[in-house]
C-alpha cells in the first residue's frame, strides 16, 4: 500500500517529486523509486523530521513501533499525521504518542491509488481542523475519489473498497474463465470482461441510475440476460457478495 501511495503522489500535483521523501528499511523497496526524483532513506526519523505531512503506511502491527521510533521528531504545531493501516484506532495512536501527536487522520485507500483511481476513506481525528481536512482531502482527491467518514464506519469502508477491489478482481477472473469456456482465448476473455466492467461503471456514473434500473435496460423478457442473472442468483450470487463483505468487516 505504501508503494502504491507513493506512485500516486508522484503522478499528482500536490507535491513536487523532490519534496516527497520515502523511508523504508529495505533497499529493495526503495529501489523501485530510483530515477523518479523522490528522496529515499532508510531512516524513518530523518524523513519525519522535515515533513509537513507525515504518512505512516505499514502493516497494522508495525504502526506502534514506527510511531514510537519517530515520535521525538514529530512537531504537532506544524505537521499533519496520516496513518494508513486497517484496524488501528485513534485511541491507540493517542496512547502511543501522547502530546507528540500532530493533527491526526486515519485514511484507507485501495491499491488503485497507484493509477489515481482509489476509493479513499478519510477520518479526521485528534486535533484535526478544517484547514487540515481540506489539505488531506486535496491530496487524496488527486488520486481518486474520497469520502469523509467517521471511525466507526472505517472497517466497513475497508471491506467495501480496499478489500472490495480484490472482490471485483475475483469476478473478473471468474467471468474471464467463463469466457474461455465459451470459446475465447484467455487474453481476449479478460479484455472483454474488463471493458464490460468499465462500461458498466461509466454508465452508472454518467446517468446516476440505480444498478437495477440499468439492468432493466438490457434485460429482455424471456431473453438470455434474465436467464443468466437468475442462474447466478440461484447459486447465491448476491447473498455471497453480501456475506463476503460482512465477513471482511468483522
Amino acid at each position: 500500500m505504501g508503494g502504491a501511495t507513493v506512485e500516486g503522489l508522484i503522478q499528482g500535483q500536490c507535491f513536487s517529486n523532490e519534496d516527497i521523501v520515502v523511508a523504508d528499511p529495505s533497499s529493495d523497496a526503495l529501489r523501485r523509486f530510483e530515477g523518479s526524483g523522490v528522496v529515499t532513506t532508510s531512516d524513518n526519523a530523518a524523513a519525519a523530521s522535515q515533513a509537513d505531512v507525515v504518512c505512516v503506511v505499514v502493516k497494522p502491527w508495525l504502526v506502534k513501533p514506527v510511531l514510537e521510533g519517530i515520535s521525538s521528531q514529530l512537531a504537532p504545531k506544524r505537521q499533519v499525521l496520516i496513518v494508513i493501516a486497517a484496524g488501528v484506532s485513534s485511541a491507540s495512536i493517542s496512547e502511543w504518542l501522547g502530546q507528540q501527536c500532530p493533527p491526526l487522520f486515519l485514511v484507507i485507500p485501495n491499491i488503485a491509488i497507484a493509477q489515481l483511481q482509489s476509493m479513499t476513506f478519510i477520518v479526521p481525528s485528534l486535533g484535526a481542523e478544517e484547514e487540515h481536512t481540506k489539505l488531506v482531502k486535496r491530496i487524496f482527491g488527486e488520486m481518486g475519489d474520497t469520502l469523509l467518514t467517521d471511525e466507526q464506519h472505517l472497517a466497513a469502508g475497508t471491506t467495501l473498497a480496499s478489500c472490495g477491489i480484490a472482490y471485483a478482481m475475483r469476478y473478473i477472473r471468474a467471468a474471464a474463465e467463463g469466457g474461455v469456456e465459451l470459446g475465447f482465448k484467455a487474453d481476449e476473455a479478460k479484455k472483454i470482461v474488463m471493458q464490460t466492467m468499465a462500461g458498466a461503471v461509466g454508465l452508472l456514473q454518467a446517468t446516476g441510475l440505480h444498478p437495477e434500473a440499468a439492468i432493466d435496460l438490457v434485460t429482455t423478457p424471456g431473453g438470455v440476460t434474465i436467464k443468466g442473472l437468475n442462474e447466478m442468483e440461484h447459486a447465491g450470487f448476491t447473498s455471497s457478495v453480501i456475506r463476503g463483505l460482512k465477513a471482511g468487516a468483522k
